[in-house]
């Protein structure tokens, strides 16, 4: 048998899909992913016709230069026919070559079109769909499914046309030639197909378990390997005990990875074995004939060569439908990113923020975060069934005006909504009910590219990408000059470290920023925030679990940020806010107090509470400056 018709076959037999319904809607939408390859599409295909008919006349020419020999014909019969023989050669490996072009032209531009728009689709979810999803069975889509999907067309698509017309031609001539001998050499075909089916059900099986283990053992490889995730065994002392279970799913790996070589090997010995004993039947039966004279020699030599092409072609088609249903669960599982809408989109008549100093107003504010079912999938959780149950609201009512240039801080118990409120304001999320509004303006009604270049948020995470210092800064402003760059770490109070760097702004900085100190990282975050110019500062926790001598060079940077521009900060240490314009007390989600520093302790509320609670239990403050934070 041929490479193509053991490809096919060892497709078919470790497929691991089990039957599913192929549906009208999914084929549509299939054929529109297919519609901008439609002209290589059908090159494709009448290539693959005319491979399968080079293949069976190559055989049919064999027989014919043994009937030549045989019959003692004129020498020139004998080489036209080796010649024809040699020139479908050259042919066929010429279509070969130009059909393996279209093929991975499809199949790459296949890949290119899935990648890029569920890309695309997935920066258009909410923050809330990233909260939910684990990032690995994420990026499979991306990965894994998209090849499936691909294999569909240049894979799947080709094989059953070519084993449909292969098959086709190769009964046609073998019954024209002698169907006696045709018949007797089909009973084998049971002995053939049967334990394929079987065999191949057995080597799905493993292949599924093989590729669970390797999943588990890709998931705790990428988090052991993270710093934070180094840092965890090493201070717990489990490096022995993460090595023996690694090892276990590694050994159970091989062990599959035998037993499945040899599963291959005996069925693959088999098959060969069944193929020799077909041969021997032609042979036989063939040869009684031909020595009774009803059938000639050549037609015995055809009729073994248009066998060993019958067998392969029989059983990748009887499973053709098994590898077909794998491809499309495959565009299924992408489909489900795609049909998950994103809850925040861009109106087409979306205006511009307006010019000038930014006022920020929240108008009787609701929100709850949305449900699973409205975000997310089950199986990008890895959970069997998403939880229905609207959210709970976390904010119920809150108003509050923000002049523009003003600071106003937010404080209060952690979970009492402070973040919701700072992520409302950048549309991460959209309110229930009210409004929230720039400039007078909903952001609703705001341009995504407006709202950005308004916008600038820091949190106490600080996140940063494996990637140079530069292109880290270069995400606020892409056309950013390096004069600018090195103002904005000026600024930031940063140019001095980064000009001791032996590569300065091309320095890498490491998976989240981990090279650099978490004041470094806090820093860096806010030089990019302060080389995008916003004209509205957003701080949530920018000072959070720094020492002291790391949150004075922050907050030397952060005097910077917001001088001239309006500001909305958060902060658990009530001594880095008491210069505010304003500040509103947050609990269960409702505005309870508000008012200066001076305003709030004299009434001795909730605030003068959380205020002498932290000094009283010493809460990390230290000797706090008077004006913590200058405008």
């Amino acid at each position: 048998m041929d490479a193509t018709a053991w490809n096919s076959l060892h497709r078919a037999m470790t497929s691991q899909t089990g039957p599913q319904k192929l549906t009208k809607a999914t084929l549509r939408r299939i054929g529109g992913f297919a519609a901008p390859h439609r002209r290589r599409l059908i090159q494709f295909l009448v290539l693959s016709v005319i491979t399968a008919l080079l293949a069976v006349a190559t055989p049919v020419l064999a027989g014919r230069v043994v009937n030549a020999i045989v019959d003692g014909d004129a020498k020139s019969t004998v080489f036209k026919i080796a010649g024809l023989i040699a020139v479908i050669a050259v042919a066929d490996a010429g279509f070969g070559i130009w059909t393996r072009w279209l093929s991975a032209t499809i199949g790459e531009g296949l890949i290119l079109d899935l990648r890029t728009t569920v890309f695309d689709h997935v920066q258009r979810m909410p923050i809330a769909f990233f909260t939910r999803t684990r990032t690995g069975a994420l990026v499979s889509r991306l990965n894994s499914d998209v090849l499936g999907a691909q294999r569909a067309f240049s894979g799947t698509l080709s094989g059953v046309v070519s084993n449909i017309v292969t098959l086709t031609l190769t009964l046609v001539v073998m019954l024209s030639i002698s169907w006696q001998v045709t018949v007797v050499a089909l009973v084998l075909l049971p002995v053939f197909v049967v334990p394929a089916r079987r065999m191949g059900t057995r080597l799905a099986a493993l292949s599924r378990e093989a590729a669970n283990h390797n999943a588990i053992m890709s998931t705790r490889m990428t988090e052991r390997f993270s710093a934070p995730g180094a840092t965890l065994v090493k201070l717990y002392g489990r490096p022995d005990v993460e090595s023996i279970e690694f090892a276990a799913r590694a050994r159970r790996v091989r062990d599959i990875g035998v037993r499945s070589a040899m599963l291959q090997s005996v069925f693959v010995t088999a098959l060969t074995t069944v193929s020799a004993l077909a041969l021997a039947v032609v042979y036989g039966l063939g040869g009684f004939y031909a020595l009774r004279g009803s059938l000639d020699p050549g037609a015995v030599v055809s009729l073994a060569l248009l066998l060993t092409r019958l067998y392969a072609p029989l059983t990748a088609l009887a499973s053709a439908r098994v590898e077909v249903m794998s491809a499309v669960v495959s565009f299924e599982r992408v489909f489900e990113v795609l049909d998950l809408k994103p809850l925040i989109s861009e109106k087409p008549d979306a205006v511009a923020v307006p010019p000038g100093p930014v006022s920020i107003d929240l108008d009787d504010v609701v929100f709850a975060y949305p449900s699973a079912d409205k975000v997310s999938l089950a199986s990008l959780e890895e959970v069997a069934m998403l939880d229905s149950r609207g959210g709970v609201d976390v904010l119920h009512g809150v108003s509050l005006h923000i002049e523009p240039g003003q600071m106003v801080a937010l404080v209060g118990t952690s979970g009492a909504g402070k973040s919701t409120i700072a992520s409302l304001i950048p549309r991460l999320y959209d309110v229930d009910s009210g409004s929230v509004r720039l400039n007078g303006v909903d952001v609703r009604d705001i341009s995504a590219q407006s709202l950005r270049s308004t916008l600038g948020m820091a949190t106490q995470d600080g996140h940063l990408f494996h990637e140079s210092i530069r292109d880290n800064l270069l995400l606020a402003r892409p056309e950013a000059t390096d004069d600018e760059l090195w103002q904005s770490l000026r600024d930031a109070r940063l140019d001095v470290l980064v000009g001791s760097l032996v590569e300065g702004l091309d320095t890498m900085v490491g998976e989240r920023g981990y090279r650099l100190s978490g004041g470094e990282r806090q820093r860096l975050t806010i030089a990019r925030l302060l080389l995008s110019q916003p004209r509205v500062v957003i701080l949530d926790e920018a000072t959070a679990h720094l020492d002291s001598t790391s949150e004075a060079a922050v907050q030397e940077a952060l005097a910077v940020a917001l001088r001239g521009r309006t500001s909305v900060v958060i902060a658990h240490r009530l001594a880095t806010v008491r210069a505010a314009d304003l500040i509103l007390v947050i609990e269960d989600g409702r505005v309870v107090e508000q008012g200066t520093h001076a305003e709030l302790i004299a009434v001795g509320g909730r605030y003068d509470e959380l205020y002498r609670t932290q000094f009283d239990q010493g809460a990390g403050i230290g000797p706090a400056p008077a004006e913590p934070v200058v405008r």
